[in-house]
């Protein structure tokens, strides 16, 4: 079986790691578990080559420097679909996000309490496990901010986790669009583990796949430097008067994203915020 991702392994001191994560997701690493001293991020074997290792060790050892720690160690390997499943399955179990949320696979099932709200997410190639800070932030704004009857998209949707919090919360209605070839099948499957396969769609492609207009809420957690290109065409789907929450966002993006938003008359109205990372959100203005 052919490699499908590519696992990068860092060695180095735990005290570094947020920092590294940092790092690794805006050069488009989509996974992460800290094994002890080693951090394990996972890319697409397709976005991979060799030539990105050493300005990505450069950009560690900065990092490290930056907190008197000593150069991280690195090394790479190929990995196949079926141990990328095996790593997860180790490490992940139900993790709360909020205080109604909570995030579990199908092999460490969640005794609800009351009140809670259960998304069954089984992770297999996609991004959204609720072990990131960037999937908390989001649904922290999901909850707050979703309405009885939405009609949501979900881009870069990932497990689909964030729609079907959406749904599972009150929306109607939610589609999906993400280019990973794995996220429209692991969306789908995890849609049909929460019971609401019937008020959703996910696809494979680009915002371009989307050719509906009138979205209530879009999400979208993704880096800014994918985001801001998009807005355009977030603001051509969103009807008047609706919201748009981002997350995938480092603390150091803030100024800069928010006079983006404001150039295409959307207002800030929320945010959440969590070690370096943040979340907006904000409102079409009419």
């Amino acid at each position: 079986m052919p490699a499908s991702h590519v696992e990068l392994t860092v060695l180095s001191d735990p005290a570094a790691f947020e920092d590294y994560i940092g790092i690794l997701t805006v050069e488009g690493f989509e996974g992460f578990w800290e094994d002890g001293a080693a951090l394990r991020a996972y890319i697409p074997a397709g976005r991979w080559h060799d030539s990105l290792l050493a300005p990505l060790a450069a950009a560690l050892h900065r990092s490290a420097s930056l907190r008197s720690l000593a150069p991280a160690a690195i090394r790479t390997a190929p990995i196949e679909q079926r141990n990328w499943n095996e790593a997860w399955e180790a490490t992940i179990r139900p993790i709360r996000v909020t205080e109604r949320i909570v995030i579990a696979p199908t092999w460490h099932p969640h005794e609800a309490a009351p009140g809670d709200v259960v998304l069954t997410i089984d992770p297999k190639m996609s991004f959204g496990t609720g072990y990131h800070e960037t999937t908390r932030l989001m649904l922290r704004l999901i909850e707050r901010h979703v309405r009885a009857g939405d009609v949501v998209l979900d881009v870069g949707s990932g497990t689909g986790v964030l729609a079907i919090a959406a749904l599972k919360l009150g929306a109607a209605r939610a589609v999906g669009v993400d280019n990973d070839e794995w996220a429209s099948v692991n969306a789908n499957e995890n849609a049909g583990l929460n019971g609401v396969s019937g008020r959703c769609d996910f696809r494979r492609g680009e915002l371009g796949a989307v050719q509906e207009r009138g979205f209530d809420l879009i999400v979208a957690n993704i880096q800014r430097n994918v985001i801001e290109p998009m807005i355009g065409g977030f603001l051509t789907r969103l009807q008047p008067r609706g919201k748009l929450l981002l997350s995938g966002l480092l603390v150091g993006d803030r100024d800069a994203m928010l006079a983006r938003l404001s150039e295409a008359r959307l207002s800030q109205f929320d945010e959440e915020g969590e070690n370096e990372w943040i979340a907006l959100a904000a409102e079409r203005r009419p």
